[in-house]
C-alpha cells in the first residue's frame, strides 16, 4: 500500500482524506475552547468587571447586576451561534463548503480581537460583544465542520470520523481549562491573551484549508461539476476508478432533481422529512439539556458550592474526563468528593452518547437537498437550548440548590425513551438507504403520492428528451 494511505475498518484512509477532517476539525476545536474559557477564570474576570464599573460610577457593582453581566456574558455566545447557524444551508450552497469554512474565520478574528482588547480598553461591553461575534462563528462551524466531514468521508467511516467533531470540542474546552489556571493565563494581567488565543487554531486552519479538496458531493450534485468532483473523490479515496462512488452520487441527485432542493418552511411542511426533523431536533435538545454546558460553563463555582478544595482543578478533572451523570452533594464534606466523581462520570457518559452523535446524524438523515435546511434548522435548536442554559442556570440552581440536576436527570429519561423507539441505525449505510427508510414509515396514502409525483416527473423528463 503506498505510503499515506492506511487501512481502518475495511475503508482506506488517505493523506489527503486524513488532511481535510484535521483541518476541518480544527474549527470545532475553537469551539471548545470558547465554551471552556470563560469557566476557570470567572472569579478573576469579575473583578474586572467591578473594577471597570467602579472605575465608571466611583463604587462597587452592584451583585445582581454583576451576575446579570457575567450571565449574559456567558449565554450571549449562544445567541451569536443561534443566529448564524440559520445561515449554515445558505453559506454553504452560495460559497462551498470549504470557502464557507475559510472565510467564517475572519469571524473569529474580530471576536478574539475585542476579547483580548477588552481589558486594556476598559470596556466588559466589549468582551461581550466579542463572546457574540465568536459564538456567531461556531454556530456556522458547527453546522458547516459535520457537513463537510460527512460529505468527504467513505460510507463506512462515516460515524468514526463524524465523532472527530465532538472530540475536536472537548480537545478544545481541556485546553481552554488547562490554560485557564492562575498560574498559567488565568490571572489577573494575563487573561485577555487566553481570550485572544483563540486565533491560533483559525490562523493554522485557513493556512491547511487551500490543501483540501472541495467535498465531492457539492461538487457533484449542487455545482454539476463531474470533472471536479472526480478528481476530489480520486484525491480523497487515492482509487483511480471511481465510478461506484459517482454512480451513487448520481443516484443521490437524481432523487434530488426531483424533491429539488428544500427551504426551511418546506422542510416543516413536509410529511417525507417531519419524522427526521423531529428527530434531528430532539437529539440537539438532548444534547444541551442533558445539563452538560452547564458544568462547562460554571463547574468551577459548582465545585466551591460543593466543598471541593482547589475548585478549578476539579474543573480540568472534569475536562480530562469529559462525562455525564451529576449529582452535587449536602453538606456532608465527604460527599464533595462524590460531587466531583459524579460530575466525572456525567461528562464520561455524555461523551459516548449525546455528545457526538446529534452533530453529524443530521447530515446522516438527510439527503442533499434538504440537508443544508436540516442542518440550520437542527444546529438552531442546539444554539437555543445552549442559551437557555448557559443564561438561565445560575438563577435557577439559586432557587433549586442542588436538586437543580434532577430537572436535567428527568429530560434525560424522556430523551432516552425517545431514542430508543423513534431513532433509527445508520451504520454501514448509503444516505439513500438512510433516506428510504423513512419513505416506508409513510403511511400507505402518502407513499402512493410520492411514487406518483416520481412518476410524473420521470413521464416529464422522457418526453423533453423526446422533444
Amino acid at each position: 500500500m503506498p505510503a499515506g494511505f492506511q487501512q481502518l475498518g475495511g475503508e482506506t484512509v488517505t493523506g489527503t482524506l486524513a488532511l481535510s477532517v484535521f483541518t476541518a476539525v480544527l474549527g470545532s476545536l475553537e469551539f471548545g475552547y470558547n465554551i471552556g474559557v470563560i469557566n476557570a477564570p470567572q472569579k478573576i474576570i469579575e473583578e474586572d468587571y467591578n473594577s471597570t464599573w467602579a472605575h465608571r460610577h466611583g463604587q462597587a457593582i452592584p451583585a445582581g447586576t454583576l451576575t446579570s453581566l457575567w450571565s449574559l456574558s456567558v449565554a450571549i455566545f449562544s445567541i451569536g451561534g443561534m443566529l448564524s447557524s440559520f445561515c449554515v444551508g445558505f453559506v454553504s450552497e452560495w460559497l462551498g463548503r470549504r470557502k464557507a469554512l475559510l472565510i467564517n474565520n475572519l469571524l473569529a478574528f474580530v471576536g478574539g480581537g475585542l476579547m483580548g482588547l477588552s481589558k486594556l480598553c476598559r470596556s466588559f461591553e466589549m468582551m461581550i460583544l466579542g463572546r457574540c461575534v465568536i459564538g456567531a462563528y461556531c454556530g456556522l462551524a458547527s453546522g458547516l465542520t459535520p457537513m463537510y466531514v460527512g460529505e468527504i468521508a467513505p460510507t463506512g467511516l462515516r460515524g468514526a470520523l463524524g465523532t472527530l467533531h465532538q472530540l475536536a470540542i472537548v480537545t478544545g474546552i481541556l485546553i481552554a481549562q488547562i490554560l485557564g489556571l492562575q498560574q498559567l493565563l488565568g490571572g489577573e494581567e494575563l487573561w485577555p491573551v487566553l481570550m485572544g488565543l483563540t486565533v491560533v487554531p483559525t490562523v493554522l486552519q485557513m493556512a491547511l484549508l487551500p490543501f483540501c479538496p472541495e467535498s465531492p458531493r457539492f461538487l457533484f450534485i449542487v455545482r454539476c461539476q463531474e470533472h471536479q468532483a472526480k478528481r476530489g473523490l480520486r484525491r480523497l479515496t487515492g482509487r483511480q476508478d471511481v465510478g461506484d462512488l459517482l454512480a451513487e452520487m448520481k443516484e443521490e441527485k437524481r432523487r434530488m432533481d426531483m424533491e429539488r432542493k428544500v427551504s426551511i418552511v418546506e422542510l416543516f411542511r413536509s410529511p417525507v422529512h417531519r419524522q427526521p426533523l423531529v428527530i434531528s431536533i430532539l437529539l440537539q435538545l438532548s444534547q444541551q439539556l442533558s445539563g452538560i454546558n452547564a458544568i462547562f460553563y460554571y463547574s468551577t463555582s459548582i465545585f466551591t458550592k460543593a466543598g471541593v478544595q482547589s475548585p478549578v482543578y476539579a474543573t480540568v478533572g472534569a475536562g480530562i474526563v469529559n462525562c455525564a451523570f451529576t449529582v452535587v452533594s449536602d453538606t456532608v464534606p465527604a460527599m464533595s468528593y462524590v460531587s466531583m466523581l459524579s460530575i466525572f462520570g456525567f461528562v464520561a457518559f455524555f461523551e459516548v452518547g449525546p455528545g457526538p452523535i446529534p452533530w453529524f446524524f443530521v447530515a446522516e438523515l438527510f439527503s442533499q437537498g434538504p440537508r443544508p435546511a436540516a442542518m440550520a434548522v437542527a444546529g438552531c435548536s442546539n444554539w437555543t437550548a445552549n442559551f437557555v442554559v448557559g443564561m438561565g442556570f445560575q438563577y435557577v440552581a439559586e432557587l433549586c440548590g442542588p436538586y437543580v440536576f434532577l430537572i436535567f436527570a428527568v429530560l434525560l429519561l424522556v430523551f432516552l425513551v425517545f431514542t430508543f423507539f423513534r431513532v433509527p441505525e445508520t451504520r454501514g449505510k448509503t444516505f439513500d438507504q438512510i433516506a428510504a427508510n423513512f419513505h416506508r414509515s409513510l403511511p400507505d396514502a402518502m407513499m402512493d403520492m410520492d411514487m406518483e409525483l416520481n412518476k410524473t416527473s420521470t413521464e416529464l423528463d422522457y418526453l423533453g428528451d423526446e422533444s
